[in-house]
């Protein structure tokens, strides 16, 4: 570091302008100047020496070596402030230049204090919330030594047999978005050199979420008007939000894989949008174009950087191949300067080159990693991403004094708490539903049971395992534990089943053809009714799943995704009545496989639903209804909720002005609760086909039993524009319906004309 720091200080002094024109950093391009080429290529190189969960079977090799070589300009799957000062030490003190390093890694929901998969987080509707949840994982995964974080993943996904819907925020664009802004802001902050924040990559760009069949990895095919509409708007908010990297995706766009799709890394994210980090690809996503029929490894590494792709990931195709691409004229050297800087201003943001130890301070983690602290807070996210599914008969909320028998496979798991995508937690540490029952009830009567096994398919379960003992099959028989679980269910007052997903079950690599729970689960959950005690569902799931059957027993359901390290008092918590559930869903749940994708804002054919009686030649099934089983932003609560005097301010919106809708919504049941009032408008004639409705706006207000408040959303012609057939974002004059309520299952609540 000393090498380089003493000459920019002198740079500094002398008065050196402090940006051109293109607002280039003054001590980037004076290291720039100094840089071989092949340092240049050193930068765009990033591995993992391992020891982390690793999304593909490559480990880079040597990595010391290639450190001190200069062949290195990052490192992921390591962490410890005392590794972290080995490493930037080799790449500080042992190269000719001294450049530190970036060290990443994937911070998906939270770091050591792991809250709700991100699909749960997102279904609190809270924004405020979601963005200091990532404020406490930068400042735990900083505390640790990273400065780099591989998220938000803003995937619009439509398909729950898709495993990594599980770590997005579900199927609408608008609250995609404010997600997607809200956790680019709680990463980064306000001035990243402050060492409790760090760069945030939004991925995977682009329209990964759509792969074909919800088979991970596979191709994606849609519309421009599709795309820009419906998939890109939550990377375009990150990209305004001033996320410092992008992620390549895997799939192919157009038949270009993203990692070398220049439309897609060029055209459309540096010059329409603006976007001046750096683009690094994913797991050996620029190699794996080989399979897709690309060229060789040469071949597919030229493709990736003259796209704008600026950073490889493990593959080291841009390390062994750009160099013989310069000299054969098939890269610029400017282009690989170009990448090569975009790297370096990236460091610089951060301060490296002020003190490359900024990430390195051994004190740190004592302070500032899953303090009691931060796992309140997570206890509190936890609680707010629940959704009460179906209620029955009143039981909820439980007395704790009561009698209970909690019986499933996930009642004293703690394996299974943190769900999918938490490779920095520590499921040990993780409280289990039986323990947060204990914890928040002292007094109750609380007796377990397994009862069933998560599954009795031995050969899933080893799909399963590959990251830990998710699915634990018994030595004893399934009719053994069944057997034992009935005979403490007939003397309890109360059933409380854990039941659902193992964690590993959702997640990168984890598509599903059937999304039902699985049949050792519905076999015990059919005998717990036979019962006829009370039964209350806590349901785990990483996707919307099938659960039709369940939906039509006589029972309780609350969904409470993998809710991360506080999980168990997070669920007791609700269940005795701590506090109210308020979740709402982010993603439709379909009544079969065969509807997908089975999404709100689908729009209308020329022969649209007969919807109450069948009627021939309409678009329909057979055998279904074609709306989903729970639908997009449905959620109950303990109390109930009155929706009335639902109008605009006019009748008429003129362009460049703006009309305000209200609402009052009263608490009309026996409980304090929280309601998530939505806007959703209905654009009715236009160039292109609309959707049926759009989610426009919403709030999360908090009512007493017995108050009322009025809810009020002002719209302007902005919130009425989107992409015509010419790719124009534009607002056309005609009438619009609204409709505001507590789920997109609501009708119209009136109509306005935008003139």
């Amino acid at each position: 570091m000393r090498k380089i720091y003493v000459s920019i200080s002198l740079i500094l002094c002398l008065g050196i302008s402090v940006l051109n024109a293109q607002e280039r950093i003054p001590e980037v391009e004076e290291l720039l100047k100094k840089m071989t080429l092949e340092e240049k290529i050193g930068q765009l190189n990033l591995l993992t020496p391992g020891g982390a969960v690793a999304t593909g079977s490559v480990v880079s090799k040597n990595v010391e070596d290639k450190i001190k070589a200069g062949n290195v300009g990052g490192l992921f799957g390591v962490s410890g402030p005392e590794k972290i000062r080995i490493a930037q030490e080799y790449a500080v003190n042992d190269t000719r230049l001294g450049i530190p390093l970036l060290i990443g890694s994937d911070v998906i929901h939270g770091y050591k204090t792991t809250f709700p998969i991100p699909l749960g987080t997102a279904s609190s509707w809270d924004m405020d919330m979601i963005k200091h949840a990532a404020e406490i994982a930068a400042k735990e995964a900083t505390a640790d030594g990273i400065n780099w974080n591989f998220s938000p993943m803003v995937d619009i996904a439509r398909d729950p047999r898709w495993g990594r819907i599980a770590e997005g925020a579900g199927e609408d664009p608008y609250l995609g978005s404010q997600i997607a802004k809200a956790m680019v802001e709680g990463y980064q902050g306000t001035d990243l050199t402050q060492p409790q924040t760090m760069l945030a990559t939004v991925k995977h760009f682009a329209l990964y979420g759509a792969s074909e069949a919800g088979r991970d990895y596979n191709t994606t095919d849609m519309s421009r008007i599709k795309m820009y509409n419906e998939y890109l708007p939550p990377y375009k908010a990150a990209i305004d939000a001033g996320v410092a990297s992008v992620m390549s995706s895997f799939n192919d766009i157009d038949g270009i894989p993203a990692s070398g799709n220049k439309w897609l890394l060029t055209d459309l994210l540096r010059d329409q949008w603006n976007f001046k980090g750096f683009v690094v690809s994913d797991y050996t996503s620029v190699n794996e174009m080989i399979a897709h029929g690309l060229g060789d490894l040469q071949a597919v590494s030229a493709l990736a950087l003259n796209a704008g792709l600026d950073m490889d990931m493990v593959g080291e195709g841009f390390l062994t191949t750009l160099k013989k691409s310069v000299d054969e004229g098939k890269v610029s050297e400017e282009d690989i300067t170009t990448a090569c800087r975009r790297i370096l201003e990236a460091k610089h943001k951060l301060g490296l080159f002020e003190d490359a130890y900024r990430y390195s301070d051994e004190s740190r983690p004592e302070t500032d990693i899953l303090t009691q602290e931060n796992r309140d807070f997570a206890r509190e996210v936890a609680a707010h991403s629940f959704v009460l599914l179906k209620k029955q008969d009143n039981i909820l909320p439980l007395k704790k004094n009561a009698k209970i028998a909690l019986i499933g496979p996930l009642g004293d798991s703690r394996n299974n708490m943190l769900g999918t995508w938490a490779p920095t937690g520590d499921p040990t540490l993780s409280v289990s539903v039986l323990e947060g029952l204990k914890n928040v009830a002292p007094d109750a009567n609380i007796v377990f049971s397994k009862g069933a096994n998560v599954s009795n398919d031995t050969a899933f379960a080893k799909k399963i395992n590959v990251f830990g003992e998710r699915i634990e099959i018994s030595k004893e028989a399934p009719e053994v534990l069944l057997k034992t679980a009935l005979t403490q269910a007939k003397n309890a007052d109360i059933i409380v089943a854990a039941i659902g997903e193992a964690s590993e079950m959702t997640g990168e690599a984890a598509s599903r053809t059937e999304l039902t729970i699985p049949e050792s689960q519905k076999q015990l959950l059919r005998e717990l009714v036979r019962t006829g005690k009370p039964v209350v569902a806590v349901l785990f799931s990483g996707r919307p799943l099938n659960i039709s059957e369940e939906m039509e027993m006589p029972i309780n359901i609350l969904q409470v995704w993998h809710p991360g390290v506080e999980a168990g008092n997070a669920i007791a918590d609700v269940l005795f009545g701590n506090y109210t559930p308020s979740g709402k869903l982010t993603a439709s749940w379909p009544r079969s496989v065969g509807q997908i994708p089975v999404y709100y804002s689908m729009k209308n054919t020329g022969r649209p639903s007969s919807s109450v009686d069948f009627e021939k030649f309409k678009s329909d099934y057979l055998d279904s209804p074609n709306t989903p089983l729970l639908p997009f932003g449905h959620g109950l609560s303990y109390t109930e909720f009155s929706y009335s005097n639902v109008k605009a301010s006019a009748k008429t919106l003129n362009l460049g002005g703006n009309l305000t809708i209200s609402a009052t919504i009263k608490n009309t049941g026996n409980f304090d609760g929280e309601e998530v009032v939505q806007l959703y408008l209905h654009d009715m004639v236009r160039s292109i086909t609309p959707p049926m409705k759009e989610l426009k706006s919403f709030q999360k207000i908090m009512l007493k039993k017995g108050e009322s408040k009025t809810v009020t959303f002002e719209i302007s012609e902005d919130d009425l524009k989107f992409y015509n057939s010419q790719l124009e974002f534009v607002a056309e004059p005609g009438e619009f319906e609204f409709f505001v309520g507590g789920s997109s299952d609501i009708k119209a609540s009136g109509t306005f004309v935008l003139e």
